[in-house]
């Protein structure tokens, strides 16, 4: 696993929470809601992916 994806969805996390708060404390709970589910899918995305990848490693390896 690269290292590359942590510091990814790190930052990604960092920036949807200083969002999130700022529209929190703007009154604006649901445009926050809206944004947190979107970080929430970006990361499931790239997580998907690699997971996939790894799925393909362990057949190539197998032979299956």
């Amino acid at each position: 696993m690269e290292i590359d994806l942590l510091f990814r969805i790190a930052a990604i996390g960092m920036i949807v929470a200083v969002i999130n708060q700022v529209l929190t404390r703007a009154g604006r709970e649901d445009q926050a809601m809206m944004t947190a589910l979107a970080g929430l899918v970006i990361v499931l995305s790239m997580v998907i992916q690699q997971v996939s990848s790894l799925f393909a490693s362990v057949k190539s390896v197998f032979g299956l």
